[in-house]
């Protein structure tokens, strides 16, 4: 009889990964395949037993947008879990870092690779009911009208954060054509939450909230007293996330029990913005193992969220928080996806890094911010495999055995930094690999991992990081 481990269950589950072709495929019909999403879902749903209807019970704060989705995400959780301590409170989020496991989490808390296998079974033989949670905060994997996640039929208070140009750059839509598509999480009856947006696509989202005949449509205020406080998340940019958390937080516990909300952040508003924690996001790490090794960890991968990573990793209290002439090596080890234009990427960073030094009053050079830049692939171990949570079936074959990517972003910052040293610039095959490099530097020495979340998760997985990490 086969057996039924977490191992078993995640490689089940890729074998549901759309590969390289199916991808491919996708994209030349323009994303029509996409329409098929919902359908599927409430098949399958129903399959387990469930109708759409059943979800209403799970109490789901719906959130959406291009950046800052996850980490509002994140507030939210922190925010109902320290006003209702008693209560469950379930967290659904992805991509995740280093285990699959992570994106469901019950109390702020990963499932165990037990419990995993245990439900993963559960859904995959089509068996019985689990049990329902008294709060979910639910994260859109992408878009919004036809992702997986909007069968919800009616959630307490749905909410849309920052939406981006670098979407309308990769894929090829206007601001108003991405903002209709993130406003279809938006539903009749329901309070629709959204943060300042560009001119255009607020228009669009307001029409949204208007034709799903949501109960109103909010453009969050700011919190009084908020940028008092610290933030558990760090980046300027985290303070727009925690403003539409508060206000999601706020109009959940309105619905749900009538609540009035208070005209001042309070106690446990403000303990639980402090407490909130979201690996992989503008994260300090001592390496445990090697503890004059810090790693700054940034998930970053568009050109905007790269811009929040680079403003946070340049500031007094991370990069510049050593006098030049004593500041320890600084490595990068940075990847993008296929599709995504690195050199433009790198040139940002370098342009931001050049403007926040100015800010700071610091004499570096931009073009000398960092020592080594390592150039490797997402793939886990020098042997060629990845970690089974980690297993990407998306990327050609060819592509990642030529290092094409690695090499084009390779060319790319020698073109931008001519007098960086060639023997400085590293093209690797693995994560693994990019740790060799870094353990051979003599310490201390900064990490900035950057340009992919998954790359960020090969990272702590290889370096040995979970435990103080994530």
């Amino acid at each position: 009889m086969a057996t039924r481990s977490y191992a078993d269950a995640v490689e089940k589950l890729n074998s549901l990964q759309s590969n390289a072709a199916t991808l491919e495929a996708l994209r030349a019909t323009g994303g029509r395949m996409n329409d098929l999403a919902l359908p599927e879902m409430i098949e399958f749903l129903e399959r387990i037993g469930y109708t759409t209807a059943d979800l209403n019970r799970l109490n789901v704060v719906h959130v959406t947008g291009t950046k800052g989705k996850g980490s509002t995400c994140a507030f939210v959780d922190s925010i109902i879990r320290h006003t209702k301590p008693d209560w469950k409170v379930g967290l659904y989020t992805s991509p995740h870092l280093v285990a699959v496991r992570e994106r469901i989490r019950i109390n702020g808390v990963p499932i165990s690779e037990e419990e995993f296998a245990k439900y993963f079974y559960d859904v995959w033989d089509r068996l019985e009911q689990n049990d329902k949670v008294d709060a979910t905060i639910l994260e859109v994997g992408v878009g919004g009208m036809y992702d997986s996640t909007n069968i919800v039929p009616k959630p307490v208070v749905t909410g849309i954060s920052a939406l981006g140009y670098d979407h309308v750059n990769v894929l090829g839509k206007t601001l108003k054509e991405i903002g209709y598509q993130k406003g279809g999480i938006y539903k009749p009856g329901v309070a629709a939450l959204t943060v300042e947006q560009p001119k255009e696509g607020l228009e669009s989202l307001r029409l949204r909230a208007s034709e799903r005949e949501a109960s109103e449509f909010l453009i969050v205020p700011p919190v009084p007293g908020l940028s008092e406080i610290r933030l558990g998340l760090s980046g300027a940019h985290q303070y727009h996330n925690a403003a539409l958390a508060v206000h999601l937080s706020r109009k959940f516990f309105e619905a749900k029990e009538g609540t009035k909300a208070s005209e001042t952040l309070t106690p446990t508003e403000i303990k639980a913005l402090e407490s909130t924690r979201w690996p992989g996001r503008c994260q300090t790490v001592i390496d445990p193992k090697y503890p004059q090794t810090t790693w700054f960890l940034d998930g970053a991968h568009t050109t905007e969220s790269l811009d929040c990573c680079i403003r946070w990793f340049v500031s007094p209290h991370v990069a510049l928080r050593h006098p030049k002439s004593s500041h320890p090596p600084r490595v990068l080890i940075f990847n993008c996806t296929s599709g995504r234009s690195g050199p433009t990427f790198l040139g940002s960073m370098l342009a931001r890094a050049a403007e926040q030094l100015k800010l700071h009053h610091s004499d570096e050079n931009a073009l000398e911010l960092f020592d080594h830049v390592i150039f490797c692939t997402n793939v886990t171990y020098s042997s060629g495999h990845f970690k089974g949570d980690l297993d990407s079936r998306s990327i050609p074959a060819n592509e990642l055995k030529e290092l094409k990517t690695q090499h084009e972003l390779a060319d790319a910052w020698h073109s931008l930094v001519p007098d960086f040293p060639k023997e400085n610039i590293h093209v690797l095959p693995s994560v693994e690999h990019a740790i060799h490099v870094v353990r051979s530097q003599p310490e201390p020495v900064d990490v900035l991992v950057a340009g992919s979340l998954h790359l960020v998760g090969g990272v702590i997985e290889v370096a040995g990081l979970s435990d103080v990490a994530l």
